[in-house]
This record gives structure tokens, C-alpha cells and sequence, in this order.
């Protein structure tokens, strides 16, 4: 499979920039609801923690059992 130029154009382009403003925007920050509104959660168990999942998180997050 033939890459199309202006992939490869892209990315040589990304490849030329300095690995600190690569890494700047490797990660997209996309806003979780409820996971991210508090600090830090701590569970006694894992059937604590998944139970919590169910219980609190949209099902489209993932964080259900199957």
C-alpha cells in the first residue's frame, strides 16, 4: 500500500520539530465526567472500585464490566 505525499509530507514535518514540542502535543486532554471532578478516589477493593464504576460513570467512558 502506496503512503499518500501529503501523509508522508505531514509527517516529516512533524518528525523535523523538537522532541519537547512533539511530546507538547502528543497528549489531548478531553475532559471525563466524574472521573475527573475529584482529586483522587481510594477504593478498599477492586469489587469496591468496579461497583463504583458501574454505579457512577456514563457507560460510553468504558469502565463497565462486559
Amino acid at each position: 500500500m502506496a503512503i499518500p505525499p501529503d501523509w508522508l509530507e505531514e509527517f516529516e514535518a512533524a518528525a523535523r520539530r523538537p522532541l519537547e514540542q512533539r511530546m507538547k502535543y502528543a497528549f489531548i486532554k478531553t475532559y471525563k465526567p466524574v472521573l475527573d471532578d475529584a482529586p483522587f478516589r481510594a477504593f478498599d477493593t477492586m469489587e469496591d472500585y468496579r461497583r463504583w464504576c458501574e454505579e457512577n460513570l456514563p457507560d460510553w467512558l468504558g469502565y463497565g464490566r462486559v
